[in-house]
């Protein structure tokens, strides 16, 4: 089969950016698409050829497979790479591709089915000899069998979505007594993400790692792995910081999970990229298990690429265009190290909720020596789909790109990463950067002894409980910039225009600005005596230490971290809060929808009491009542897209508690 001329990228974002990278260096025409919210999108702009599929959500635009189909054939695309997320694991795509004379661009479609259900996928693997969790067996289990099959393993357990990955849907679950409302939880969230709510449970192992192995195998017979990756570093089961190779594995032990992930991939036929998955206890690495089978490229695949000199797309191209890999295992090696953050729209200093927002002003780091496709390169390499203007919604999954570093060993790509990731600026847009930064420099991560659980320890001491002072300096800074007079055309300026604080008969106070950053209190600023303001930076100097800032509008950044330094006025404060003010009401925490309403007006309900839940880029968050009382407002209904800190609901108190409180003070 000779070349594809026309691929169509069937998805968004950084991943059809960087698919596009190699089509074009491959000589290969790309075909984006995109729905109405994506009409301006960086993945849009760069393909040779786009197509509008629909209006979001996803289900009539990037899941919709008539619409992408019909924009292959219009366009005289031979083949769709389906990049992650969405369709790329959808057995019934890759085989309505197939009927289409398209060629899909991933494992055959049975292989997909296989491994996209992780009950028969445990089965198949542990056939073939390779080690599995122990966990529940059998598929279409009910609730009170789920639980009954978690008691018998013993707690803490696992649920886990039979039908995808990601860590959607989730739960890690010590208590007995919490398992049926868990169970149903992630029913939900699996239903959501993957419009199937099958779930399995697997013994829970405590401080693991979780370490796995890229695959390739061609149509001819031929597999290969090209190395481990550690993923560890997660939060609420995402990964987010990933690194090749793991510094837990000896070569022994390398090569007796690479060979058990080529088994793996033997075991169901599988043609192209995969990654093999695998739970290792970290104090004894040689007993791993497997956890599943990603039929797919995974979002960490650049830092096998650094290390192995492959381009890891340009091989998923070649192997669907029927070329046979000229690799035996022997020829597989591994040079130096590389390391993987992800950048997504959260809000650490607000529990990590998905943020949103225009992007004002964007830097991403290139850095140090250059981040080629062709082999492991001497410095920095960002897969991004952000440009200045780009609006982030809720609409999507919240990653918007990934900062790699490689280096000749591990201390230096932790190095780079964390230099890197402090010239990361994405200002509109809250995002996690200045926390990866700190997590990349926790003595666990530097020493190598992390594992899955260490974030979610770990966290209070890598989010900051404060706004820095000199941030405030700046913001006044600012204002007082942008409130200095303009000459006229004669080159004249008003002295008594100029923001001094003049006044007749003493000396002026010092020029001060009341502030406030969303989730904290609200301040009142001095302008620094000594400040330098351009268009897009300010610096200042407070008690003989010079800070500088990147800026736009009033959103200020440095050192990964961003702020949002808002004008406050007490007054209009006070009269806009005295309708809904005080503990009793209940706000949106994020941008987002409405997804369940379990309480109606008048409802009596008790404290902690669950009553509504609000999704946002696939997170569910669970709005609970405050207080015992009663339901006596209530805005919202399944569906209702809301705003950040949009009013949804409000409990009044029972008159016992008011008493109590009133006691209290």
């Amino acid at each position: 089969m000779p070349m594809f001329d026309t691929v169509l990228v069937a998805n968004r974002g950084e991943i059809a950016v960087r698919v596009i990278r190699t089509l074009r260096a491959m000589g290969i025409r790309s075909v984006a698409v995109f729905s109405d919210a994506d009409a301006d999108a960086r993945h849009v702009r760069e393909a040779d050829t786009a197509v509008r599929i629909g209006p979001p959500p996803a289900a009539e635009s990037y899941l919709s497979v008539k619409s992408l189909l019909d924009a292959a054939v219009r366009t005289g695309a031979q083949a769709i790479h389906p990049g992650y997320g969405f369709l790329a694991e959808n057995a019934a795509f890759a085989l309505a591709c197939a009927d289409a004379g398209l060629t899909f661009i991933g494992p055959p479609a049975e292989a997909i089915s296989l491994m996209g259900d992780k009950i028969r996928a445990k089965e198949t693997v542990k056939a073939a000899g390779v080690p599995v969790v122990p966990g529940s067996s059998g598929s279409g289990l009910t609730d009170r069998q789920l639980a009954d099959a978690a008691r018998a393993i013993g707690m803490p357990v696992l649920l886990k979505p039979s039908a995808g990955g990601g860590g959607k849907g989730m739960r890690l679950t010590r208590v007995e007594s919490a398992l049926l409302e868990e169970i149903a939880a992630a029913r939900r969230e699996a239903r959501a993400s993957f419009g199937d709510d099958t779930l399995l449970v697997e013994r829970w192992i405590d401080r693991p790692r979780h370490i796995e192995i890229q695959v390739l195998a061609d149509a001819h017979g031929r597999v290969v792995h090209l190395g481990e990756r550690e993923c560890s570093l997660q939060r609420r089961h995402q990964k987010i910081i990933e690194e090749a190779p793991s510094v837990l594995l000896d070569e022994e032990t390398r090569a007796a999970m690479g060979e058990a992930a080529v088994q793996a991939a033997r075991s169901c036929g599988y043609v192209g990229a995969g990654t093999v998955e695998f739970i290792v206890p970290g104090t004894d690495p040689s007993s791993y298990y497997f956890m599943e089978m990603n039929t797919r490229l995974q979002v960490e695949h650049p830092v096998t690429e650094l290390i192995t000199g492959l381009d890891l797309v340009e091989w998923q191209l070649r192997v669907a265009a029927g070329e046979p890999l000229p690799y035996e295992q022997r020829d597989i090696t591994l040079t130096g190290h590389a390391i993987e953050a992800r950048i997504c729209a959260e809000d650490p200093s607000r529990g990590f909720l998905p943020s949103g927002g225009t992007v004002l002003a964007l830097h991403e780091p290139q850095g140090w020596g250059s981040p080629r496709l062709e082999g492991p390169g001497g410095g920095v390499r960002t897969d991004s789909g952000l440009s200045e203007g780009t609006e982030v919604s809720s609409l999507y999954d919240p990653m918007l790109s990934k900062v790699i570093a490689y280096g000749p060993d591990r201390p230096t790509a932790l190095r780079r990463l964390r230099a890197a990731l402090a010239e990361t600026v994405t200002l509109g847009v809250p995002t996690n950067a200045g926390f990866l930064r700190r997590l990349l420099a926790h003595p666990a991560v530097v020493a190598g002894t992390m594992d899955t659980g260490l974030v979610e320890r770990e966290v209070d001491g890598l989010v900051p409980d404060g706004v820095p002072d000199e941030v405030y300096a700046a913001a006044a800074a600012v204002r007082k910039a942008e409130l200095a007079p303009r000459p006229d055309a004669n080159g004249w300026t008003d002295p008594f225009s100029a923001p001094s604080g003049w006044r007749l008969g003493g000396d002026p106070p010092p020029l001060a600005f009341p502030l406030r950053v969303p989730g904290f209190e609200p301040r009142t600023a001095r302008v620094p005596e000594s400040s330098r303001v351009t268009a897009d930076t300010v610096t200042v100097t407070a008690e003989g230490i010079t800070h500088t800032f990147r800026r736009a509008a009033d959103w200020l950044a440095r050192d990964g971290d961003s702020w949002h330094v808002q004008d406050h006025d007490p007054v209009a404060a006070s009269l806009s809060g005295a309708a809904h003010a005080g503990a009793d009401t209940l706000a949106a925490p994020m941008p987002g929808t409405v997804t369940v309403v379990k309480v109606a007006v008048g409802d009596e309900v008790d404290a902690g009491q669950s009553l509504l839940v609000v999704e946002a880029m696939k997170m569910e968050h669970v709005i609970s009542a405050p207080h015992a009382g009663t339901v006596t407002e209530l805005d919202v209904g399944p569906g209702t897209t809301v705003a950040m800190d949009q009013l949804l609901a409000v409990v009044a108190p029972h008159e016992s508690a008011k008493d109590r409180e009133a006691g209290d003070d």
